[in-house]
């Protein structure tokens, strides 16, 4: 019966011992990762901000300075982007971002490509740690809104308001 009591005392008083250093040790690690998504966080805003993300996947964004209600912002638009192309619209990014890996988001702007007026070729020179904060902030706003009207070929003319682009200069 005392080796009973003692060992359950020594293993009672090691836990006392031990799980304040295991419960610091999880808590500092926490920590860490939750600043380091914090700071991911706040370069994918900033990045959304001044590649100009919001331009055109926020609806009235330009039109009002930037002063867009965070429900709105990146959740894609019905303004139509038309030119020799067809007609593009801004795709509604976080419902896009639910159906993608992070790795797939980067995977997708180093290999692919995007209808204009889209500057895919911006997002192709970004370091994968920019694109993969970019995808951390757009995953923080989570999925909300419609989809965005699907892609017009240039003999359909939209029912949606557009922005016609004229023919490109010939060289």
């Amino acid at each position: 019966m005392k080796i009973a009591v003692s060992e359950a005392l020594f293993f009672s008083a090691l836990l006392i011992v031990l799980a304040p250093s295991v419960t610091l040790g999880q808590e500092v690690k926490q920590s860490k990762e939750i600043k380091a998504t914090s700071a991911d966080v706040a370069r994918g805003r900033y990045l959304a901000v001044i590649t100009g993300c919001h331009d055109c996947h926020t609806p009235g964004y330009l039109q009002t300075g930037g002063l867009a209600a965070r429900q709105m912002l990146l959740t894609g638009d019905s303004l139509g982007w038309r030119g020799p192309w067809g007609t593009t619209y801004p795709t509604n990014i976080r419902l896009y971002v639910q159906k993608i890996s992070e790795d797939g988001w980067v995977e997708r702007w180093r290999t692919g490509k995007a209808r204009p007026p889209m500057p895919w070729t911006s997002l192709r020179a970004m370091k994968d740690r920019d694109l993969r904060a970019l995808y951390r902030y757009v995953k923080t706003l989570g999925p909300t809104g419609e989809e965005s009207p699907d892609y017009l070929p240039p003999d359909k003319k939209p029912e949606t308001p557009f922005v016609q682009f004229p023919e490109p200069p010939k060289n």
